[in-house]
């Protein structure tokens, strides 16, 4: 299977090079490598920003696989990719500690905020988010939640949890998909959800801003290695290449540009070299 996926990879990489006029001594299928990341970096266009530069700058072609940050670290255990760009501190911490995993470095920070009808039925507009979620579990009001084991689910969940609620019922529905097809399905049905910022900045799609810049909103970025004790197909010399290039001058000066002149404010905060608020 692993094999069959690398194939795969390869071809695709060979074709977008080819219809893009990439020169001769460009990246080669030898030298591509499997990113998988969050829906987040791919729905707000940040990897089409990012990856080209990678590309350019280091001869490696890559190839994005955007899921939930629980199924890219899946991936990443099944040595089905050769390095990761998560946001689900826990779960990120878990799969470093089993033994498989490479260097795990902080790469940038945005927020989570939490959307809903400008009418807001649930009156949860500038409250702090624990109350909020209270009260939308007390309005019986419709919350569109992922599903799908992603970072912003997680946090979803670590929400609900904090604010002493289990939510349920014909008022909770999951998507089982990415942020911006659950921002679509939450618009449809005026419904609340939890989206990190650049996804709804990049995505508008007719909800509301209703809490945000709470402490428990804080969405951090980390890139991890695979290695070889994943499996004999990853590739740890791409894995480094990657994390070293992300974390490096040119690609935190892109992130920290990103989205500011169509936004007029960025949609990520580069943080390499800081000190890691998830304490790792």
């Amino acid at each position: 299977m692993q094999a069959q996926l690398r194939a795969a990879v390869a071809g695709v990489v060979l074709v977008v090079l080819a219809a893009c006029g990439s020169p001769a001594a460009g990246p080669s299928a030898e030298r591509s490598l499997i990113l998988a990341t969050t829906t987040s970096t791919q729905d707000s266009g940040l990897l089409d920003d990012l990856l080209p530069a990678f590309t350019d700058a280091t001869g490696w072609a890559v190839k994005p696989v955007a899921v939930g940050s629980g199924q890219a670290i899946e991936m990443g255990r099944r040595g089905e990719a050769d390095v990761l760009l998560v946001h689900s501190a826990a779960a990120e911490e878990q799969y470093v500690a089993e033994g498989t995993a490479g260097r795990r470095l902080l790469v940038m920070h945005n927020d989570f905020v939490l959307l809903g009808p400008d009418a807001d039925p649930a009156g949860v507009r500038g409250v702090p988010v624990e109350e909020a979620m209270r009260r939308i579990v007390a309005a019986g009001a419709v919350f569109v939640s992922r599903g799908d084991e992603s970072g912003t689910h997680a946090r979803e969940k670590a929400l609900w949890e904090q604010a002493g609620v289990a939510p349920g019922g014909s008022w909770y529905q999951e998507t089982g998909q990415g942020m911006g097809a659950t921002l679509r399905v939450a618009a449809e049905k005026a419904g609340y959800t939890l989206s990190d910022r650049a996804t709804y900045l990049s995505q508008p799609g007719g909800l509301a801003l209703l809490v945000e810049g709470d402490p428990g909103l804080l969405n951090v970025y980390h890139v991890i290695e695979v290695t070889k004790r994943a499996g004999e197909r990853v590739q740890p010399d791409a894995a480094a290449a990657f994390a070293d290039w992300i974390t490096g001058p040119e690609a935190q000066q892109r992130i920290g540009e990103f989205g500011r002149a169509q936004y007029g404010q960025p949609l990520f905060v580069p943080d390499a070299g800081k000190p890691d608020p998830t304490g790792a």
